[in-house]
């Protein structure tokens, strides 16, 4: 019979509590500890049933590059036959927003998908896909603004800046009229909706202007350093636009590691769970880390990589728990689950930034945590599963694996190409 006690426990609500044990757990992981008494053999089979897989510690190069060949084929079989992928039509789970949002958010994913096919090694097939997104992403009109506070072409504009860059930069596309155009206009719909505070985001606060008032960091990250590299294939960016925006991810720093989700005079951290603590900031950390070394930023040494990395894997279930869930910054300390892999892209690409011995060890630490979320078909998800966060979720996984692979079409940066 149970205690007063325990009743009393088993009837708690999951909260801060459940986090903070399992960080204590973690940090005596070493500890023995006294084994429950084994179940009946029938209980034992029920059990085993409920057991999620096993996730290796580490995982190697070749067992990656076998899973990135699953999400590559995945996005190969998947795309239609004008080389999109899924449709515009509104998806129940998001009532509310503008229908142009399903747009963008559609053409974002296409950026990324464009984005793993050109990491990934060519061979005719890929490169057939890869053709046919790339046509796709620069003739089909861009997406309009229907609503006052959800500008989430922003969010297209961020990641085609990035994917047209990064395929002008390759010489198989260098050439391209149709992607130096779309690649001047993208940038353009970022010039003009730079926030007064010199960064990005895809929503905004009132008055609802042309121009934002309202950025994120890590929005702000993700583009900066691509922006620095445009004006070296034709894409020309106003130094002002950059310094502003350099200004704006400097402020968003916090000690101890962590990036504030948006910038406000007097930094918010309320209570012990919030989203600007660095539970919170799991994701901002590896994207701002990543953005500041690449820009030249010497305050971001080796050691504040490893200390964003260490933060990254020691407080990961913050972001396993978040995965998946349907709400909005649900999880623990605000995390969202669509924050999963744009966290683990970043942590691949800080991870490759520092000194060769290093690199394969965290790779290798790295890939589990992406691997364990792959499907039968290759194709994984970190929110809802909608065919737009489908097709970007198996992209990011893909781009992440393949980070920690040395090839031929695999562009990486250090803060000398910039």
């Amino acid at each position: 019979m149970l205690s007063m006690l325990a009743v009393a426990a088993a009837m708690l609500p999951p909260g801060p509590a459940r986090a903070i044990a399992g960080g204590v757990a973690s940090r005596f992981a070493g500890v023995a500890v006294q084994e429950p008494a084994a179940a009946p053999p029938q209980e034992r089979t029920a059990t085993a049933a409920q057991e999620p897989r096993a996730v290796p510690r580490s995982l190697s190069r070749e067992e990656a590059i076998v899973s990135a060949n699953r999400a590559i084929g995945y996005l190969v079989t998947e795309q239609n036959p004008d080389g999109s992928w899924g449709d515009n039509a509104p998806q129940l789970f998001e009532e509310g927003y503008a229908l142009n949002s399903f747009k963008a958010w559609r053409m974002a994913s296409q950026a990324l998908a464009c984005m793993a096919l050109r990491a990934a090694e060519e061979t005719p097939e890929r490169r057939q896909a890869l053709d046919a997104a790339l046509a796709w992403l620069v003739t089909t009109p861009f997406p309009a603004r229907d609503s006052d506070w959800d500008i989430d072409y922003v969010w297209t504009a961020l990641y085609g800046t990035v994917a047209t860059i990064e395929l002008l930069e390759d010489p198989r596309f260098s050439d391209d009229a149709r992607l130096l155009e779309r690649a001047r206009f993208f940038v353009g719909v970022l010039l003009s909706h730079q926030a007064t505070s010199g960064g990005w985001a895809y929503y905004d606060d009132p008055p609802f202007t042309r121009q934002p008032t309202w950025a994120t960091s890590f929005c702000t990250a993700l583009v900066l350093p691509t922006l620095a590299r445009a004006g070296a294939v034709g894409v020309e960016v106003p130094k002002d636009v950059i310094r502003r925006a350099q200004r704006y991810l400097d402020m968003c720093v916090i000690p101890g590691g962590a990036y504030s989700y948006d910038l406000d005079p007097v930094t918010r951290m309320g209570g012990v769970e919030h989203i600007n603590r660095i539970e919170g900031s799991l994701g901002r950390t590896q994207v701002g880390n990543w953005c500041r070394r690449l820009m030249g930023d010497r305050r971001v040494t080796d050691e504040v990589l490893r200390e964003g990395l260490g933060a990254f894997f020691r407080e990961h279930r913050y972001l396993d728990h978040a995965r998946l869930r349907p709400i909005p910054h649900e999880g623990f300390h605000a995390n969202a689950g669509y924050f999963y892999f744009f966290a683990h892209y970043y942590a691949a690409k800080v991870i490759s930034l520092l000194p060769e011995d290093e690199q394969e060890p965290l790779h290798g630490l790295l890939r589990p945590q992406l691997t364990k979320t792959q499907r039968a078909n290759g194709s994984t998800s970190d929110f809802l599963d909608t065919q737009y966060l489908i097709n970007a979720s198996t992209a990011f996984m893909a781009l992440s694996l393949l980070e920690g692979v040395p090839g031929p079409a695999t562009s990486k940066h250090d803060s000398s190409d910039d």
